[in-house]
Parts: C-alpha cells; structure tokens; sequence
C-alpha cells in the first residue's frame, strides 16, 4: 500500500555566496519593477512581449519550427502557412499563458492542475490523444544528439507516487521559501520525474511560471525565462543535467536558474529605465485581473462591446457594464457609438489639453 509519508519529497541544495547575491539583486529588481509609474500601454507592451517570447521559445525549445513572427500572427488570429500541429502547439501555449490565472484550486497547484496543463498545452498535438493530461504508462529515456542516452526518468508504475509527494512539498513544503527558488526546484523535479509521454518541457516551464503568480511574484506576468533557455540550449541542458542522480544536489542547477532568472528581469527593468513617461501620459493604475483584460482585448482589437465583455468574463450584461464604467472612470476607456452600437476605446491624451 502507497505511504503518502515514505520517501517525502524533499529537494537538496545550499545557499552559497552566489545564490543569496543573486536572489538580493532579483528581489531588489522585481520591486523597481512592481512600482515603476508605468502608463497603461508600456504594461500591456510588456506583458505582450513575454507572452510572445514564452510562446515562441517555448515551443522553439522543443522543435517547433515557427517564427516569431508567425507566432505574434497567431497570437492576432490571423492565419500563417505552416504545419497544423506546429500552430496548435503555440495557439495551445498562447491560451494557456493567457488564462493562467485559472490554473489553480483555492490558490494551489494540485494534481488536477497539473493535469489540466498538460492537457490543455498537448491538445491536439499527441499522436495519441487520449495522452493527453494523462501520465505516461511507458518508460522513456533522455538522449543526447548523438543517440545516447543521459538519464533515464522513473519507471511509470512510480509517476503516481512521486507526484503525490512533490506536490505535496510545493502546498505544504516550500512557504518558507523565497518564490523563485521554489519556481527553480519544480522546474528540475518535474523535468526529473518526466511525468508525460510529451509535452514534459512545456509543461514544467508553465508550471515554474504559474507558481510564480500565485506567489505574488509576478503578478503582471512580465517576465519569462524561455528566450534565456532557448539562446543557449545546451547550457539549459548541460545545467538540468547537472545534478547528480544519487544525491539530487540542485545547488548548480538553481545558481543557472537564478542567473537567467535576473538577466531576464533586468531586461524589464532596463526597458523601464528607457521609457520616461510624459506628465500627462496615464500612470499607472492598479486593475484587477478582468480590467486588465478588458484593456489587454482593446489594445489587441482596437475597440470592445458590452456582449464581448460578456463573452470575455463570462458575467451578465450588468456586469459587464459595471467593469466598463469602472474603467471609464479611471480615465482608461471612453465610450463610443450610438445606443444600440455603442462600443469602447482606450481613452486618448491630447497634450494639448494639459
């Protein structure tokens, strides 16, 4: 009988000089981040770039042949000559970044959900669909280029158990620790037990991504480390394999995490320090996560309905409206049309006016 208590996951690594460095420079920029005076469009521009470059490099990681620019068409619903299977897999991590905030029970990541991900990344990609948010029943090995195999994942008839205990860490576990660490361990352990057929790397790079917002970390979803693995895949690869077999030690593994963690952030900030908005351009206004789609489906479409705010958020049509006048007060949208075709804009600053 399966104990829930025996072989409790528990990751092993030391802080080092390098590590605490790392981790002080990061939190120092995330807070430069979180309270930049930022106008509504420089957050959604980047808020739009990391879900583009997550998507793109994402999939690129795995052989996806699309351009960056095939994937900012799919993105816009447009159509692109390409594979039917290699759009799917981008439309498919296209709307799992985009809802990601509904990824979770009561604030965390259970077995449902990950299997949800999976699900939802792998579908209409397997060759057998019926894998799919599934756990593999097979064994399967890691090989290098050259047909070798590097490191072989637990046998299938161990997937069930070791997930427990990992996800049991990760709810009951991991509180003490800070959020990007935590988001560095699942991403090995996942990678480690290889729980899917397919889809495995996808997968855990979502999951390291939605551990993050529901920690608080990056609510606005700026960042991604995806550009970071895919500009140098053998180091992403040579550092996942790293950690030695026996004894588990992620110490070198979360010193190239962090590392590319607070790259990828300093190039927000960066971008930040660039942009020195005007004083009469918007500042930044704290939404709730359906405002900022609200505005996140303006700047994409250039205008929305009160039935598409339905639609949207799946409330009612006084709901809606209530959304839409909120905003509307804030001095982000204003309305448009006549009574019966009556729509909303972003609302524009006119210099001249101040």
């Amino acid at each position: 009988m399966y104990n829930e208590f025996e072989n409790m996951f528990r990751p092993n690594f030391s802080y080092n000089n390098k590590i605490v460095n790392t981790l002080l420079e990061i939190n120092s920029t995330r807070d430069f981040i979180a309270n930049a005076p930022l106008i509504v469009e420089m957050e959604l521009s980047l808020k739009r770039d990391a879900l583009l470059k997550s998507a793109y490099h994402s999939t690129a990681i795995e052989g996806n042949p699309l351009t960056l620019n095939q994937v900012d068409r799919l993105a816009h619903g447009l159509k692109i000559n390409a594979q039917k299977k290699a759009q799917q897999e981008v439309i498919n991590y296209l709307n799992v970044l985009n809802n990601i905030d509904n990824y979770s029970e009561d604030g965390e990541i259970t077995e449902k959900t990950i299997l949800k991900l999976h699900r939802d990344i792998t579908h209409y990609t397997l060759e057998d669909t019926y894998m799919e948010g599934q756990y593999r029943t097979e064994p399967v090995h890691i090989v290098n280029k050259q047909g070798e195999i590097v490191f072989t994942p637990p046998a299938a008839n161990l997937i069930h158990g070791e997930m427990q205990n990992f996800i049991g860490w990760i709810n009951d576990g991991s509180e003490e620790l800070n959020s990007v660490i935590v988001a560095g361990i699942i991403h090995y352990e996942f990678v480690r037990i290889h729980p899917f057929i397919d889809g495995n790397g996808r997968t855990t790079r979502a999951l390291a991504a939605l551990l993050l917002y529901l920690r608080g970390f990056d609510t606005e979803r700026f960042f991604t480390m995806d550009e970071y693995y895919d500009y140098d895949r053998p180091a992403y690869y040579e550092a996942l394999n790293s950690v030695d077999e026996k004894t588990r030690d992620l110490t070198q593994w979360l010193e190239y995490f962090l590392e590319g963690f607070l790259i990828s952030i300093s190039e927000i900030k960066d971008r930040i320090l660039l942009f020195s908005p005007g004083e009469t351009m918007r500042k930044r206004v704290k939404l709730s996560e359906k405002q900022m789609k609200i505005i996140e489906y303006i700047h994409l479409n250039g205008q929305i309905n009160n039935f598409e705010v339905q639609e949207l958020l799946k409330i009612s049509r006084q709901g809606a409206y209530k959304y839409l006048r909120a905003l509307m007060d804030l001095g982000l949208v204003e309305k448009k049309g006549g009574s019966r075709s009556t729509y909303y804009v972003l609302k524009s600053e006119d210099p001249r006016k101040s």
